[in-house]
């Protein structure tokens, strides 16, 4: 089969050439991207799952939010902890890998290891809890090449708090609030959790890692 390039000028036989790429580049690509924006799997986990993590992290103790230098900042206000791998966990962990890699075999194909950091739990409150646009890649990190967010509380127990996609600075996607709903994409998206503006919401964040992009 063959497949057509809209950015792809073919010459016809005694076409002038000097006309056909006055102000055009012709390309010859070995292959289009096939990696989507991001992609979700609804109903991962159950409402009692869902409970049960928020119960489980918030006995942790949460503390401040921080960015990647280690400090707070202005574009981040929430609490979190990190969930461990315990006896507890164990089917959670199991199931988010088999969610992860579904969504990456499906919609992403990178090269995994896995989940080199532990899971991050975060709780955002109202009045303005947020995460202002960021990516979750930096230079000196882990190789993280795909974020998951799992959506852990009730819809109708909060406003605002969404869950944002950028593309481009303003081709913005909303992702879906219902519990149990586990989001993902690259790594290197920009994305954003506006403010909540009513109740809390809270969510786990993963990175899998794998090696270096090339």
């Amino acid at each position: 089969m063959i497949q057509e390039y809209p950015y792809l000028i073919i010459l016809e036989k005694n076409m002038p050439i000097k006309n056909t790429i006055k102000n055009t580049t012709t390309v010859w690509p070995f292959e289009s991207d096939q990696v989507h924006h991001f992609a979700f799997f609804p109903n991962a986990f159950s409402k009692e799952e869902c409970d049960f993590i928020v119960q489980f992290a918030k006995k942790q103790g949460l503390t401040k939010a921080v960015v990647a230098t280690g400090e707070t900042h202005k574009t981040r206000k929430s609490n979190v902890t990190w969930l461990t791998p315990c006896k507890e966990l164990v089917p959670i962990y199991q199931k988010l890998t088999d969610v992860a890699m579904s969504l990456n075999n499906q919609f992403f194909k990178f090269d995994l290891y896995g989940f080199a950091e532990l899971l991050q739990f975060t709780n955002y409150t109202a009045p303005g809890e947020k995460y202002g646009k960021h990516v979750d890649r930096y230079y000196g990190n882990l190789i993280r090449k795909l974020s998951l967010s799992i959506q852990l509380t009730d819809p109708k127990k909060y406003q605002g708090g969404e869950l944002c996609l950028y593309q481009e600075q303003h081709n913005k996607s909303v992702m879906k609030k219902e519990q149990g709903t586990v989001i993902a994409f690259p790594s290197y998206v920009m994305h954003e959790v506006k403010p909540v503006t009513k109740g809390e919401r809270n969510s786990i964040v993963a990175w899998v890692t794998g090696p270096k992009f090339k």
